[in-house]
Formats: structure tokens, sequence, C-alpha cells
């Protein structure tokens, strides 16, 4: 038996931990094998991670973290710690990204840019056309840098907006995410994804104070029933998204660019369905009396 397989039998939660690590890994090896990403390939990325883990939030207090005890931590050679310790880190500009979020998230909640019912006005290209109502200014009001020409260029590429009949520019409000556009979906993946993750494990490891995290799960409904709830989620959970975003864009002009102003969050929303697998509802229905979370 593999060394490591045997210590961890002797340990029930050790156990059960790497079980549930097992689920949760499932959706994230469908994607890598889909994109071509292997065993060989993705255990290098691992081995980054877990020497990054371990020498950021593992350290001795007032004591030098060395190779030595990282690789004690993480189980892998000295040779490979100091190699992977030397690496500079590998980074992603989210610059692009970032702008194309605080423009929606000005366009959904702003006074300028929504009707009289809440919703994004379609908006003039230009300023002298439009005013304040136009896409220029809404550009210019997120970066005076960027021209707006090029912005809804690349919009109009990936699917977040569109021209209507009067060559005004419309938000596709039925899907924020772009249709294409594959640089963004990466970068609201791994920021999604990582702050969930990371949420549920400081509750996990009951890390004060603990993290916002509910959610409401049930099995055994029809196809039909499952789509009426999920038109009921994205409503309200729309709702909520859109005021907590209108919140945050006045907090933020408030606060403008004091020394304290550096801390960020998420609040997220998705709405997860998949067909049963015969012989599993007798094992969910256990579980869903233990995991509804509303309060």
């Amino acid at each position: 038996m593999n060394k490591n397989a045997e210590a961890s039998s002797d340990n029930p939660v050790k156990q059960r931990m790497l079980t549930a690590l097992q689920r949760v890994l499932k959706p994230l090896i469908r994607l890598a094998l889909a994109q071509g990403i292997n065993y060989q390939m993705l255990l290098e990325s691992l081995k980054v991670v877990f020497v990054q883990v371990a020498e950021e939030e593992f350290k001795l207090s007032e004591r030098e973290q060395t190779d030595s005890r990282i690789s004690l931590l993480t189980g892998l050679h000295r040779k490979d710690v100091h190699r992977l310790r030397d690496q500079p880190e590998s980074t992603q500009n989210p610059s692009l990204v970032t702008l194309g979020s605080q423009l929606v998230g000005l366009w959904i909640s702003d006074a300028d840019f929504v009707d009289d019912e809440g919703n994004p006005k379609p908006l003039a290209r230009l300023a002298s056309v439009g005013g304040n109502a136009s896409f220029e200014r809404l550009v210019t009001r997120v970066s005076k840098d960027i021209r707006a020409r090029p912005v809804l260029d690349e919009w109009l590429r990936v699917g977040v907006v569109y021209l209507n009949e009067q060559d005004y520019v419309c938000l596709n409000t039925d899907a924020f995410v772009p249709s294409e556009g594959f640089e963004e979906k990466l970068f609201f993946f791994q920021q999604n994804i990582h702050d969930h993750a990371a949420a549920t494990a400081h509750n996990l490891m009951n890390l004060t104070p603990p993290m916002l995290e509910r959610c409401v799960y049930y099995d055994g409904l029809t196809l039909n029933a499952v789509n009426e709830l999920k038109a009921l989620a994205e409503t309200h959970g729309m709702t909520a998204l859109k005021a907590v975003n209108a919140r945050a864009i006045e907090l933020q002009s408030q606060v403008g660019n004091t020394e304290d102003a550096n801390e960020r969050f998420t609040f997220a929303l998705y709405f997860y369905h998949v067909k049963e697998k015969f012989g599993t509802r007798l094992k969910h229905e256990y579980y869903r009396r233990k995991t509804v979370r509303i309060d």
C-alpha cells in the first residue's frame, strides 16, 4: 500500500477530508481534461501551490521559513522546494477584465445609466449625442486613460453589448458573462472559485469571524420544477447583487484613496442543477436534511 494512503487511513478525519477534496476536484479535473491539461502538467502546478501556501501561511513566528520545513509540511523533495521558491510567480493582468466589471457595475446602478425601473439604458455611442447617458461618458467615468471605441469594439465582439435599430449601445442583460471572450471567463472562474473555496475553507478550519456561506439544496425534483426555481433564484439573486453593487460604488466613492482602503470582498450568485443518478436519492435524503442552509 502507498505510504500516504496508509497514513491517511489511520486518521478518519483526514480520510474524510481527502474524500471531500476528491469530489471538489472532479469538475476542475473535467475542465482540465477538456482543455488538454493532463496529470503531469497539473502536478507541477500543484507543487507550486503547495510551496506557496506553506511559505505564506504556515510560518513559525519570528523564524525564517526554510526549504526543509516546507519539504516537511508538503511532502515535496527539498530540491523541488528550492527550485520552486526561486521561480518567479506567474501573474495574470486583470486590468482589462476588472475595467469591464466596473463598467457593467456602473451601468446597472448609476442614475445616469438606468431608467426609472432600474434597468440599464441604451446608450448613445458619443457624449456629443447622449451627454451623460452615453457609452463614451460611461467609459470616462471609470477610466480617462482608455478610449471608448476599443472597449465598444471588444464588447461587441464577445457579446457583452449589441447595437439596437437606433444605433444605441445596449447591455446584454441576459448574459453579463461574455458569450466568447475566454480571458474574461477565465479571470472570473479563478476569482469566483478561489473566493468561494477560501470562504468554505475558512469556516471548516473554525477561523473567526466566520464567513457568510449559505445554500439551499434539494433533490427529487422534476426538470420543470428546477427551471421554475432557477428563474426565481435569478430574479431575487440579481436584485440582491444589484443592491450590493450600488452600495459598494457609493462607499468606494466616499472612501477615495485613503491608506486603510485595502480590503476587498466578493458576493456571488450561482445556481447548479444536474440529473440525479439512479440509486443516490436515499443517500442524498440524509444529507439534504443536514445541509439545507437558509438561516
